[in-house]
C-alpha cells in the first residue's frame, strides 16, 4: 500500500450526522430510548454528542 492511500475509517460517535438516522441504531433501543454509556461503551464526551445528535434528529422528525 502506498503512503497516499488511506483505509476508510468509521466515523467517531461525535461525527455522526443527525441526517442519517440509520447510523444511530447502535445507540437506541427498539422503542427509541437512548442507551446509557454502560451499554454503548462510549466516553462521556462521545455519549453527549450522540445524545445531542439523536435529539436533533428527533426534533426534525428523522427518527421514530
Amino acid at each position: 500500500m502506498s503512503t497516499t492511500e488511506t483505509t476508510p475509517r468509521t466515523l467517531a460517535p461525535n461525527e455522526l450526522p443527525f441526517t442519517a438516522p440509520q447510523a444511530f441504531r447502535n445507540f437506541v433501543t427498539d422503542t427509541g430510548k437512548i442507551l446509557p454509556r454502560k451499554h454503548t461503551h462510549l466516553t462521556a464526551r462521545h455519549q453527549r454528542a450522540v445524545t445531542k445528535a439523536i435529539k436533533h434528529a428527533r426534533n426534525n422528525l428523522l427518527t421514530t
